[in-house]
């Protein structure tokens, strides 16, 4: 029973179903117009028949035959505004099979959690802690790889960094400015000032005693200076 304690003014009848419509009301999305859901990475996508990839090609001074790892792309909200790439699966191949056991599973979880969708940025970090109780290896341009997970990892990372996943690890111009100030007085405290920095003389020439220049080369089987014309034979 519920006791009313005021004047009623007006009353109305509730219909059945009124709660249910009340729910289901729909509203329009900010901007307005009829646009589609936008779609997320997640594990109930089925493949498609084709997918973009891209192909990378690893060679360690610490293995005979070169690695190849492929990175396909899922594309999500094709052609509108909310188009995106996210990785959907790895592929490693190479004619070295002692590596087959651990590169077939490593894949495969890589596979499995880039379908996950989320955050799959933590592979890169995770991937590039790995040491090889062996040892490292240094790259061409004086990179050091403390093992070839840890370069797979660097190579997904420059995946993601393509496909707009990662931001690009750039310095700002107050730090650009300051390693260009540092390397240039590095460089000039370190250039070379004595009589071999430059030479008009042939390479490979020696320091003449008589004159200290380094002119003097092997000429009909005596020692001469092309500086002063010293000789030791007279």
């Amino acid at each position: 029973m519920i006791k009313v304690d005021k004047k009623i003014v007006g009353y109305a009848v509730n219909q059945a179903g009124s709660e249910e419509k009340e729910a289901k009301r729909e509203f329009k999305r900010e901007g307005g117009g009829d646009r589609a859901e936008v779609i997320r990475m997640h594990e109930k996508l089925e493949r498609p028949e084709m997918l973009v990839g891209s192909t990378y090609k690893v060679k360690t001074p610490i293995s005979d035959h070169a690695m190849y790892v492929t990175i396909n792309d899922f594309i999500l909200n094709e052609g509108t505004e909310h188009e995106k790439r996210r990785p959907f699966e790895i592929f490693i191949n190479s004619k070295n099979l002692d590596h087959y056991q651990w590169i077939v599973a490593l894949t495969r979880i890589m596979s499995a959690v880039f379908r996950k969708g989320g955050d799959v940025t933590f592979l890169v970090e995770e991937l590039k802690a790995v040491f090889d109780p062996r040892g490292g290896y240094w790259q061409a341009g004086g990179r050091f790889m403390p093992s070839i997970i840890a370069e797979l990892g660097h190579i997904v990372e420059k995946h993601l960094i393509m496909i707009g996943l990662l931001g690009s690890p750039e310095l700002d111009p107050g730090q650009q400015q300051l390693i260009a100030e540092k390397r240039a007085e590095f460089e000039e405290s370190k250039k070379q000032r004595d009589a071999f920095s430059k030479s008009d003389y042939p390479e490979g020439a020696q320091l003449c005693g008589k004159c200290s220049t380094a002119a003097v080369i092997m000429m009909d089987g005596c020692q001469t200076c092309l500086a002063c014309g010293d000789s030791k034979c007279g």
